[in-house]
């Protein structure tokens, strides 16, 4: 069992956070021991000395959350956790704990650090980078290499990766757990921390591998191995937190030294290699959640770039798709590499858009004043530019739901804004999380890709609106909606944008079905994040995807607006 730690510091915050989680969840029966008196609403924490913990409404996802005057502590949260939880989830329950844990270490590691990190930061572009090349206008197109810069792994569109991880998940409690991982090797390698490092190398047999040769990869001596080896070996790019793993391999080659300075992303295990080129790694970790595992498994890689080719024919108009289509794998889950490239212009990942700026204010706050200037102020700017985003997100992400049976699971970390001179477009990356239904698919004309992973198809079309509301709604709308105005204006904009989406496809029995789980819904559903991703074994969830597993529901935020809300940026990472 993990020792407790004394409260303090960012112990209530994240204490609060999990809690939320776990009532959101109704893990236990939890929900069912909220009670309502002349006093308001409170929970009693079960197992010995329970105490009762006020709690507010205000959240969009759920009904109740811990009231701001409350300081929690871990310990009574994790001790409530193991008295309702199953004998069977004992396993779960502790790994979660030390997930708790983790999560604590790196938050207080990253305030003693965040002053720091920010002074190392590049300023802030005086404006929107111009845009020239492929990609630039029009419809979906492929991104094509380095186009305004020189190719290296600093700059602006680092700044954003950056302080998108100055941010919690909107609703993980516990996303910076990276599980295993010491607080030397977040500092050395984590985003938070705006780190920067060499790549390690291995050689493996030409005749284990699938896919394309890695671009500009570097000479065998170069990473002092025997020039020779490249008759019948490729080099294979590895992240030096993952070089352990690979020493284990029988038929690798790790090469004894490193090459090519790169930079993590928001996504810990991709780096950024170049202005416009990223590197996707497998790591020997797991994030949100144990079962979460970041390795990566054969024919993951190439079902994305499947995705990818059959996005590019229909995601319309304002969509720009990064270029995932060069891989490679060798059968093993800790060698294989994905090399992503990025289209011209400013990008700005979505989960960016609430991050705190030196001096003050925020992403979304810095964007909106230089697009929107005149729009009434700062509140009117930064309505205007959400306006934007959200019309042209709905209207991507209903037409692929209506006309062709897609839902993307493009949330804040797959998503961001491309900005230059012309309109605002979206740029969506890593698609192996796609749900297609190859019935709506083959209506439309088009060819069902032929994934590896058979969980990317289905036609099941509620299953479809799981993934348009739990993703598309909840974590790339309305997180940031809220995150950025007033409650009742986010969800007036949610609602106004949404349904002007739906509106053309009238009485098609896609639209109706998705208005009727969107728009008219009495609640909305939510996924059990935590109990599928930790707690519960998947032969008790019965989850085939720990990623797209709904047990729980929240209020409509589009029909009723939430009272006010509780930031998730609290003072000490803003």
């Amino acid at each position: 069992m993990i020792a407790e730690r004394a409260a303090g510091g960012r112990e209530p915050y994240l204490a609060a956070r999990v809690l939320d989680a776990l009532l959101r969840e109704d893990y236990g029966g939890l929900a069912g021991r909220v009670t309502r008196s002349r006093n308001g609403v409170a929970l009693r924490l079960p197992g010995p000395g329970g105490r009762l913990v006020s709690l507010v409404a205000g959240s969009p996802f759920q009904d109740f959350t811990v009231a701001p005057t409350e300081s929690l502590r871990l310990a009574e949260v994790l001790g409530a956790l193991r008295a309702v939880a199953h004998p069977a989830d004992a396993a779960g329950v502790e790994a979660f704990a030390r997930e708790c844990h983790e999560a604590l270490r790196a938050l207080e590691a990253h305030d003693a650090r965040r002053e720091e990190v920010l002074a190392r930061l590049p300023r802030a572009p005086g404006g929107p980078a111009r845009a020239t090349g492929p990609g630039h206008a029009g419809g979906p197109e492929r991104a094509s290499g380095p186009a305004d810069g020189p190719d290296e792994p600093d700059g602006t569109a680092l700044r954003y990766e950056v302080l998108a991880a100055f941010t919690d998940h909107p609703v993980y409690p516990t996303a910076r757990s990276r599980a295993g991982l010491t607080e030397a090797e977040l500092l050395a390698y984590a985003p938070e921390f705006a780190p920067s490092f060499e790549l390690r190398w291995a050689a493996v047999p030409r005749e284990r591998v699938s896919g394309a040769p890695l671009p500009a990869a570097p000479e065998f001596p170069r990473v002092g191995l025997a020039g020779g080896l490249a008759d019948t070996h490729v080099l294979f790019p590895v992240h030096p937190l993952t070089l352990p793993a690979v020493r284990q391999v029988p038929w690798a080659v790790p090469a004894p030294e490193p090459h090519l300075t790169v930079r993590p992303t928001l996504s810990m295990r991709t780096v950024a290699a170049g202005t416009r080129t990223h590197l996707k790694l497998p790591l020997p970790t797991s994030t949100l959640g144990l079962r979460n595992r970041r390795s990566i498994k054969p024919g993951t890689l190439a079902d994305g770039a499947g995705a990818e080719l059959l996005l590019r024919g229909i995601a319309g108009p304002g969509v720009l798709l990064a270029d995932e289509q060069t891989h490679a794998h060798a059968g093993h889950e800790y060698l294989g590499w994905l090399a992503r490239r990025l289209p011209p212009g400013e990008i700005v990942p979505v989960a960016a858009l609430l991050a705190p700026l030196p001096g003050g204010g925020t992403v979304v706050e810095s964007l909106a004043g230089r697009r929107h200037g005149g729009a009434g102020g700062s509140g009117g700017a930064v309505e205007a530019l959400l306006t934007e985003y959200l019309r042209l997100l709905f209207a991507t992400g209903v037409r692929l739901f209506v006309r062709y049976g897609v839902a993307l699971e493009a949330h804040q970390q797959n998503l961001a804004l491309v900005l230059d001179d012309g309109p605002l477009k979206l740029l969506v990356k890593d698609n192996d999380g796609m749900l297609a239904s190859p019935g709506r698919l083959r209506a439309a004309g088009l060819a069902v890709p032929d994934f590896t992973d058979e969980r990317m198809l289905s036609d099941d079309p509620h299953a479809l609106a799981d993934v348009f509301v739990t993703i598309t709604l909840h974590l790339a709308a309305a997180a940031p909606a809220f995150g950025a105005l007033p409650a009742a204006r986010a969800a007036r904009l949610l609602k106004e944008t949404l349904a002007e989406a739906l509106e053309p496809y009238g009485e098609d029995p896609m639209a109706r079905l998705l208005r009727a789980r969107t728009l008219d819904a009495a609640r909305l559903v939510g996924k059990s994040m935590v109990t599928a991703g930790t707690l519960v074994d998947k032969a008790r969830t019965g989850a085939r995807d720990v990623n797209k597993f709904y047990g729980a529901s929240g209020p409509n935020y589009l029909r009723h607006p939430p009272a006010a809300i509780r930031p998730v940026i609290t003072q000490g990472i803003s």
